[in-house]
Order: structure tokens, then C-alpha cells, then sequence
């Protein structure tokens, strides 16, 4: 890796050895009021990448901030792309307001681009945060509290499906998990999977002191005769009052290959009895429950931010997705932090064919010009971006581009609440309907 960016003055930017590796969760800690647990630090592994991980260091040597990142491929419309996950961001108290978050972000930058990863996605503490170093709340999670009982419509083939529930264990269901939640997420964008051990093994931790009072981690399946064909992670806990039992049932994580399996899984899961109440995990804005719910008013649900989204390198992202419909627009982007991204970009896809689409790119037909890092697809329209001195029909920060980039976020609404400039009339409608996916994104789980 070559040099970093500079630190701010009195401080030195280093990568940092895994030896180190409690001065990074002290600093961690502090950044975040926690306390040092030894008996959750025994079982929950530490997942950092100690080749991707970098601190600001004080000139006596003491950490003052620290973050680090993963080797995602992060799915976007209709492909993927090479994604860093930016994790683990954290400044001491006593060194904020000192530059040195902006420092570790412009190290990230330089650090990613190097790697050639024209994404960076993370999971923002706080929102307020990110949105100044061109990062955009790119997706929804959805969480729903739903009444035990509730109806819901009959899917053909559930009932064939058996359940098998047990205790969750990392040495039996790790692989399990690891592959339903894949399959289950194919096409979805956002839909991040686990890439190392290590995460994995972290997902299926279960310390005793992070349990609040309830049971172990179990793990409820449902099969036909081919294998696992959806998986719930969940726990329960007990309540009692003077009118009977109120448990609670609260799910960390559900993924189903269809309908037929998710049916099968909340069925079960609203059906435990001594529980009066059912705590979904984070879902996407279109997830199939919603839909299979009789009476969906009673869910109580609560949207918030997702995954937000940095394109760092802006004419191989916009390459590397499929859109929606055909369009041939110019962007006039601005980027205070990376000024390669700042100016008119051309995005115009090719003409969609008999094998889905045809590519404006290549004789091939199915390779946009970000073919050659891994982002072939049939689904959706290719296009090639490419700078231009045309006139802009729509001039946006690199922010709200960022912010459209999975396709769960409307051009024609950020235009309409001032954050995108329409030059050229309907731009912004069209421009719109082609950036959009039919399939709402999320990632299911927080790095």
C-alpha cells in the first residue's frame, strides 16, 4: 500500500498489527461507552482485518482514532461490485473536534481506490455523520412487532415443508446459514453475505451476558427432501403477569429460498406458546411477510437507515450496475472530497434483446464496461459512462448519487425536495425510472 494521507498536526497515521489488537479495542470502547466484558470477549471473536485496519497514533505513541474495512462484493442492480466495508470507525473523546475522523475517511478513500474498490458502504452510528464525506442512505430496514396469532394467508407447498428447532450452534449450522441466507438473498441488492470465518462464527456467537434475561440462541430450519430451504435465529423470553404469560419472541436473523419457506418459518415463530408477542429482525421494505399478513396494520412498524453508500470512483460504479430502463443522461456531479468525480458524466445504456439485454459495450452483449471486474449480468440494461462536455441534465452531489445507487431511492424526489437540479425538463423523471430496481435493497446484518 502506498503512502497515506496526511495526518492532522501532532499525529501520524499507521497500519496497525494485530498485536495491538487491545489498544484498538480500547479505543473502540471509548468511542462507544462500552466496557470490557471477559466473558462475551471469550466467545465473540474479533473480526477486524488486521491488513485493512489503520489508526491516528499521538506522537507518544497512544491511538486516538482507529477504523478499518472488509473485502465485500457488495450486490447492486443486476450485479455486483468490490465493495469496502468501512467498520470499526472510532475517535477517543478527548481527540475530537481535531481532524482526525476527517483524516481516517480520507485515508479510507485513498486506501480503497488503491485496492480498486469503487464502493464504500458502512452502517452509520449516527446519520448525522456521514452525509459530509459523500456517503448517501441508500436503503430501509424495516422491523415489525407483530402480535402471537397473527393470520396470515395460506402459500401453496408450507405445509409439505418439515421444521426441525434446536440450539444454535456454530460447529453444525455455520455453513447452513451461511449458505440459505446466499441463496435467499440472490438478486437483492445490498444483500452483503459474510465473506470470512470469522464473521460467520460471529453471526452464531451467543455469550450468556448479551442474552438480556432470555434463552440461548435456537435456530428453526424448514426442509424438503433437498435440504434447508430457510433458517430462523432466534430467542425467547419469558414474561408473567397477573393475566397469564407475555413472552416475548425476539428474531436475530430469518432467510427463506421463497414464499412457501418464509410462510412456513412465521408460521411457527407466531404460534410459540407463553409468548404473547413477536420481534421481527431488520427486513427489507418489500419483504414477503408484509404481503402474507392478513391484517398487517397490527405490526406496529418501525423504518430506519440501512446501508449508506460512498461511490468512490464514480463512472465504474454507475458502469458496474444494470438500470432499470433504457436512458441516455448527463450528470453533472460534484465531490468536494475525491475532485476525479466532480464533472458531466454520460450514462447511456444499450437496447434490450432476446437474451435480456444487449450492451451498447461489446459484441458480447451482456458486459458494460466494468465487465472485466467481475459485473456480467442478464438482468437489467448495461451502460456506458463516460465524461462529456454535453450540457448537464441533472446536476447533483456525489451524496444523492450515492444515495440512488441500489435503486430503493427516487432522483425525482431528491429533485423534488431541492437536493437535484433538473436542467432539462422530465430529466429527472426518466433519469428516475431507469436508476430504480424492482427489488427494494438491504443488507440483513450490521459489520
Amino acid at each position: 500500500m502506498g503512502p497515506m494521507i496526511s495526518a492532522p498536526d501532532g499525529y501520524r497515521t499507521i497500519e496497525v498489527p494485530e498485536v495491538r489488537k487491545e489498544e484498538v479495542l480500547e479505543v473502540d470502547r471509548l468511542a462507544f461507552a462500552l466496557s470490557a466484558n471477559p466473558a462475551v470477549d471469550a466467545v465473540v471473536p474479533v473480526t477486524l482485518d488486521w491488513h485493512r485496519t489503520v489508526a491516528v497514533e499521538q506522537a507518544d505513541g497512544t491511538l486516538a482514532g482507529v477504523h478499518s474495512s472488509y473485502p465485500f462484493t457488495l450486490p447492486v442492480p443486476g450485479a455486483s461490485v468490490p465493495c469496502a466495508g468501512l467498520t470499526w470507525v472510532g475517535v477517543r473523546p478527548d481527540h475530537r473536534r481535531r481532524g482526525v475522523l476527517s483524516s481516517m475517511i480520507g485515508t479510507h478513500f485513498e486506501r480503497s481506490l488503491a485496492r480498486r474498490e469503487p464502493v464504500s458502504a458502512l452502517f452509520a452510528a449516527e446519520p448525522a455523520i456521514y452525509g459530509r464525506f459523500g456517503y448517501g442512505a441508500a436503503a430501509d430496514n424495516l422491523r415489525l412487532t407483530l402480535p402471537r396469532g397473527a393470520a396470515l394467508r395460506s402459500v401453496t407447498g408450507s405445509a409439505e415443508l418439515t421444521l426441525r428447532l434446536e440450539s444454535a450452534d456454530p460447529g453444525t449450522h455455520l455453513d447452513l446459514v451461511h449458505a440459505v441466507h446466499g441463496v435467499a438473498g440472490a438478486g437483492r441488492p445490498g444483500w452483503i453475505e459474510r465473506t470470512t470465518p470469522t464473521l460467520r462464527n460471529r453471526h452464531l456467537a451467543d455469550p450468556r451476558p448479551g442474552r438480556d434475561g432470555a434463552e440461548q440462541l435456537r435456530i428453526v430450519t424448514v426442509r424438503d427432501k433437498a435440504g434447508a430451504r430457510g433458517y430462523a435465529l432466534f430467542r425467547r423470553k419469558e414474561s408473567w403477569v397477573a393475566g397469564g404469560p407475555q413472552g416475548k419472541v425476539r428474531v436475530a436473523d430469518l432467510a427463506a429460498v421463497d414464499g412457501a419457506a418464509a410462510h412456513r418459518l412465521w408460521s411457527f415463530l407466531l404460534d410459540l406458546d407463553l409468548m404473547a408477542s413477536v420481534e421481527s429482525p431488520m427486513l427489507a421494505v418489500d419483504d414477503v411477510l408484509l404481503h402474507l399478513l392478513v391484517d398487517p396494520r397490527g405490526a406496529e412498524p418501525r423504518v430506519s437507515d440501512n446501508l449508506w453508500v460512498r461511490l468512490l470512483d464514480v463512472p465504474v460504479a454507475l458502469a458496474a450496475r444494470r438500470y432499470a430502463a433504457p436512458v441516455d443522461v448527463v450528470l453533472e456531479v460534484t465531490d468536494a472530497l475525491l475532485p476525479a468525480n466532480s464533472g458531466r458524466w454520460r450514462v447511456r445504456t444499450g437496447t434490450a434483446g432476446a437474451a435480456g439485454i444487449t450492451s451498447t459495450a461489446g459484441a458480447a452483449g451482456t458486459t458494460s464496461t466494468a465487465g472485466a471486474a467481475g459485473t456480467t449480468s442478464t438482468a437489467g440494461f448495461p451502460a456506458e459512462v463516460s465524461p462529456t462536455s454535453d450540457p448537464a441534465d441533472l446536476r447533483l452531489d456525489v451524496r444523492e448519487l450515492a444515495t440512488v445507487y441500489l435503486g430503493g431511492r427516487s432522483l425525482s424526489a431528491l429533485a423534488g425536495a431541492g437536493l437535484v437540479a433538473e436542467h432539462r425538463p422530465g430529466a429527472a423523471l426518466w433519469a428516475s425510472t431507469a436508476f430504480s430496481w424492482p427489488i427494494a435493497p438491504l443488507c440483513s446484518w450490521v459489520f
